[in-house]
């Protein structure tokens, strides 16, 4: 029985990587990106706060201290989104009477929240921790860059398999511009500059 439920822990804990990336890309595009009817503030606190401060120049970058707090969500969002996201996985288990796939589920989605944050953390105030000497966070650090030059593109920051699927992948620059630079912070420009267009400054 135990073994049983390890089993279909770890399939709840795979489907719940999988499915949080989708969920964290229709979160990004759909909610945080534009008003959702009356419902305006992760379009508020996001897309015009957020993205205003921290743009894809050196401003990527923390600047004015009191704006670190416009970095992480509001508290209550981590609980409220993970509880959204468990809900196929407790409808599954409703469903089948395993409860390690809500388990594992839910494990996956809580994990994978506090990765968000955690690195969107990182990613905006770098202070040479463990995680930025990774090559890993190097790539996505120029996944999330490459966001906040185009809106529109690369709306995954934990792990990007719905923006691969969704036809939203961007993996360097169309055109040259003035990037943020740093240890942890990858070369996006494109791979082949026009000539005449100066690349940015180390």
């Amino acid at each position: 029985m135990f073994y049983l439920f390890l089993h279909w822990s770890a399939i709840g804990f795979i489907g719940g990587i999988i499915t949080s990336s989708f969920f964290e890309w229709t979160l990004h595009r759909y909610v945080m990106h534009r008003p959702l009817g009356k419902f305006t503030y992760p379009y508020r606190s996001h897309a015009l706060t957020h993205h205003r401060i921290f743009k894809s120049d050196h401003t990527y970058h923390l600047i004015d201290e009191k704006d670190k707090y416009t970095i992480p969500m509001a508290w209550w969002n981590g609980p409220a989104l993970i509880a959204w996201a468990v809900l196929p996985f407790l409808a599954v288990s409703l469903l089948t009477g395993y409860w390690g796939i809500l388990c594992g589920g839910a494990l996956a989605t809580s994990l994978y929240y506090g990765a968000y944050e955690y690195m969107h953390w990182c990613m905006h105030l770098p202070r040479k921790r463990n995680l930025e000497r990774s090559g890993i966070f190097f790539r996505l650090n120029g996944h999330h860059l490459l966001h906040h030059r185009y809106m529109g593109k690369n709306f995954n920051v934990v792990f990007p398999l719905a923006d691969l699927f969704l036809g939203t992948l961007l993996l360097r620059s169309k055109v040259q511009f003035k990037q943020a630079v740093g240890p942890s912070v990858p070369n996006v420009q494109p791979k082949f500059p026009k000539v005449g267009l100066a690349a940015p400054k180390p």
